[in-house]
């Protein structure tokens, strides 16, 4: 047998429960058999690429009804190219120039709400198209007056985001925002990477939309890219210049537009049923824990998705919220929750990637560590500002002498 039939154990890495969401750090999601049926099918093959870019034009136009579509190497990949589209068009010339974009328009315009960091920021993500980021508005207030005033001074395109990190106050409904920028000829890039919807972009005529493959599609790391057919060109065509330093590979390919089909024909009450167990599961066993407060939590985004956020009572589970989610972390068996409000306190677990053996053991686990926390009395050390000082400083240690 391979020694490449078990990595975890080849390479001495640790298994990962996964009660989080689909998030890239760890891996995003787990790879639908097919998907995976697909992947293996081309690797030892050859194949051309136009070609194969040319069948995913037609599955996901066929699929979410657009003009056209392409594969990009991830979501974060498709928002610089397809920026990059907005500013060259069709022009060969201009694709190998950038991100010098002399000669020609190169202001995005984003809602300052939408200004997210998503593992990176996403006005990174358009500034290596070479373009001037505009962000429109404050954070918790983007008007029409707001837009329009940054549109009257031309651009190359408006980047909106859907998303649980941007500001929900206030901000520009998405129809709003396409017919205003529309009223501009300004075209709307509209990120939607950890979305179900593929119905209302295409409706209110966005002219280019992003998803990602892996993750709730179940594909290998990919950006789907679908919308009006010379962006999709122009976005394509940026292999010949900026894309190149992230181009995507035949497993890309072929695994995305796998698991768009799959995604297409999807039980999705089959899925629901299975959260739902999942969550009973949750509310019985923790709701007897000593310094947990639960409820249901509804997407943040409107996605099909019931959580369950556990609220931290520090002074009686004898932690804070955000030792609790580290010293799961750090299980030898890591246990990832979904802690993008824990300066608040509590944390949120997702059933979407978990079995009911998983749900179980991050039940014990949550458990076990408020019993060590109160034994010991090691508990309610770490402040949330000491808990920022440590984040600042924890990617360095990548390689580190720590």
């Amino acid at each position: 047998m391979s020694a490449y039939k078990d990595v975890f154990k080849h390479w001495g890495l640790n298994r990962v429960i996964n009660a989080s969401g689909t998030m890239t750090s760890i891996g995003a999601s787990k790879v639908k058999p097919e998907a995976l049926d697909a992947i293996i099918s081309v690797m030892p093959e050859f194949v051309s690429m136009e070609q194969l870019q040319e069948r995913a034009s037609t599955v996901i136009s066929g699929i979410i009804g657009t003009e056209a579509g392409c594969i990009t190497a991830c979501s974060a990949s498709a928002i610089t190219t397809g920026v990059a589209a907005a500013i060259t068009g069709l022009d060969l010339d201009a694709i190998e120039q950038i991100p010098n974009c002399e000669g020609h328009e190169n202001r995005v315009v984003v809602p300052m709400g939408h200004m997210i960091n998503y593992g990176a920021p996403i006005h990174q993500a358009i500034a290596l198209a070479g373009a001037e980021v505009i962000p429109v508005g404050t954070a918790a207030m983007c008007e029409i007056y707001h837009l329009e005033a940054a549109l009257r001074e031309g651009a190359a395109a408006a980047v909106y985001v859907v998303s649980h990190h941007t500001v929900r106050e206030g901000e520009l409904p998405m129809e709003l925002f396409v017919e205003i920028c529309h009223n501009y000829d300004v075209p709307v890039i509209i990120d939607m990477a950890s979305e179900y919807d593929m119905d209302e972009p295409v409706k209110l005529g966005a002219d280019l939309i992003i998803y990602s493959g892996h993750k709730f599609m179940c594909g290998p790391t990919s950006g789907i890219v679908a919308g009006k057919r010379d962006l999709v060109r122009a976005t394509y065509l940026q292999n010949r210049g900026i894309g190149r330093v992230m181009k995507m590979g035949k497993e890309a390919v072929v695994g995305a537009l796998a698991a768009l089909e799959i995604w297409a024909a999807h039980d999705f009450e089959a899925d629901r049923a299975s959260e739902e167990k999942n969550l009973a599961f949750w509310l019985e066993i923790l709701s007897g824990v000593e310094g947990l407060t639960l409820a249901r939590h509804t997407d943040w985004t409107g996605n099909p998705i019931t959580r369950i956020e556990v609220q931290v009572d520090p002074s009686k589970a004898g932690l804070y919220a955000w030792e609790l989610s580290d010293r799961l972390a750090c299980r030898e068996t890591r246990i990832m929750v979904r802690d993008d409000h824990i300066e608040e306190g509590l944390f949120h677990l997702d059933p979407c990637n978990v079995n009911l053996e998983e749900v179980e053991l991050v039940a014990t686990a949550i458990s076990d560590e408020i019993d060590k926390a109160k034994d010991s009395g090691d508990g309610c050390k770490s402040s949330w500002s000491d808990v920022k000082r440590a984040r600042s400083t924890g990617p360095l240690n990548f390689l580190g002498d720590n």
